[in-house]
């Protein structure tokens, strides 16, 4: 059975292997073990309770790693949310998915790209928030790996600005068609800078109503 050492000793064994003073070996490994713990950023957006995530990637000349989710670590930075169904998504460049929402069993999302690049945009639907009618969006990439965190009481959607994108999210409620609503996507009072030249739109997404026709049943309140 492997005995696994105490900060302490291990952080004296360190110090003496290197040939540190106790004193700079103590600060040293403590920057290190900082470096270590500090597995993702947590960066609120403009509108603040939308939350970019930027995990921590170990790599190497095998390849990386890195932890995407973490419930202890999002607790303590306000994340409570408890997730209970995860979605995967394949779509070719200048796709736009959106703007969606469950009014009933509402969603909070965390989205992320394993594959290809997206704009993910998220449209505040309190009408009480002072941010109402505004949006907010973040470049997710498989090259960056960052993850963004939207809580109820939005919109979500997303352009797909690579030849096509894998994209995947974790949901707080399961999918409940009869709750389903959303806003059209070119909404000249949001005014979303999809960032794609001739986008790809669903029949289903071309015909949802713009937000001031969204009846006051179907927005969230504050």
């Amino acid at each position: 059975m492997r005995i696994l050492k105490s900060p302490e000793n291990f952080r004296e064994e360190f110090g003496q292997k290197h040939g540190f003073a106790k004193s700079s070996y103590q600060l040293i490994y403590l920057l290190r073990y900082q470096v270590l713990i500090i597995r993702m950023e947590f960066k609120p957006r403009d509108i603040p309770d939308i939350i970019l995530i930027k995990p921590k990637v170990f790599g190497d000349e095998r390849g990386f790693f890195l932890e995407t989710y973490r419930e202890n670590l999002f607790a303590e930075h306000g994340i409570n949310t408890r997730f209970v169904q995860d979605n995967f998504s394949f779509s070719r460049k200048g796709t736009v998915r959106g703007l969606h929402y469950q009014i009933e069993k509402p969603q909070a999302k965390l989205v992320m790209v394993t594959m290809g690049k997206v704009l993910d945009v998220a449209v505040d639907l309190r009408r009480n928030s002072p941010t109402f009618g505004k949006y907010t969006s973040a470049v997710l990439s498989g090259e960056n790996k960052h993850l963004l965190y939207i809580p109820t009481g939005f919109a979500h959607g997303f352009a797909v600005l690579s030849e096509d994108a894998y994209f995947q999210y974790k949901c707080s409620d399961y999918y409940f068609p009869e709750g389903e609503r959303g806003v059209r996507w070119n909404d000249e009072t949001i005014n979303i800078d999809w960032g794609v030249a001739n986008p790809i739109i669903s029949d289903k997404d071309k015909q949802l109503p713009l937000l001031e026709e969204v009846p006051e049943q179907d927005l969230f309140s504050q």
